[in-house]
């Protein structure tokens, strides 16, 4: 893939066309489906992980208490 030569400011743009701007970037990367399609060894290891988390839903951490231990590390 090539790069482009100057990188762009998005800092110019409001947050309400930053926010388009990300919307509109998903939406080329969705609308190209073969870019984001997992092996089966990926399918295979998701589909354990999400068995082991139905065998002890308690275990883990939740997005919550990551967010917050994450940020008490800046």
């Amino acid at each position: 893939m090539a790069q482009p030569d100057r990188k762009f400011d998005v800092s110019s743009l409001t947050v309400a066309e930053r926010i388009i701007l990300v919307e509109e970037i998903w939406d080329s990367i969705v609308a190209q489906e073969e870019s984001y399609k997992i092996t089966q060894a990926q399918r295979t290891e998701l589909d354990l992980r999400i068995e082991s988390r139905k065998g002890s839903p308690e275990s883990g951490t939740s997005w919550e208490e990551l967010k917050s231990e994450l940020q008490s590390e800046k």
